[in-house]
């Protein structure tokens, strides 16, 4: 079967059961801290309705379902909401790593959603987007 890079193939063997997998999308449900809302998961799922195996980008969906809750729950900002207000703010990635003493690399890490800022650096994000003119008093 000749796969093109960006097309996945229809169909693969299970590592763990040796059965032939679909490439289909399910719906799964995400629940944090008494929540929960359902999305189209991709990935390849046997005929029986059993687990699926998800590889590459399949769980991009599940992990933004899951920031987007802790936004709303616990105002944690998504990586979204992080970019948005360093743009606001006029900002580089380095500048805002500086200006919030948490290192140059760190908005890097919050905006791809590698790391979740501290309690603290998320309450100065909620802070600066409600108002940024706070931003020169971190000058």
């Amino acid at each position: 079967m000749v796969v093109s890079k960006h097309a996945l193939p229809e169909t693969m063997v299970s590592p763990e059961t040796g059965e032939t997998l679909r490439r289909e999308v399910r719906s799964f449900v995400v629940a944090y801290k008494g929540e929960a809302i359902t999305v189209a998961l991709p990935g390849y799922y046997p005929a029986d309705g059993g687990d699926g195996v998800h590889i590459g980008d399949d769980m991009a969906v599940v992990d933004a379902a899951l920031r987007s809750m802790k936004e709303r729950i616990e105002g944690l900002p998504s990586p979204a909401t992080i970019r948005r207000v360093r743009a606001k703010l006029k900002l580089s990635q380095r500048e805002a790593g500086y200006l919030l003493k948490v290192g140059e690399n760190a908005f890097d890490k919050y905006e791809r959603g590698l790391v979740e800022p501290s309690g603290p650096t998320s309450q100065l994000i909620r802070l600066l987007d409600r108002h940024p003119e706070l931003i020169e008093e971190l000058r």
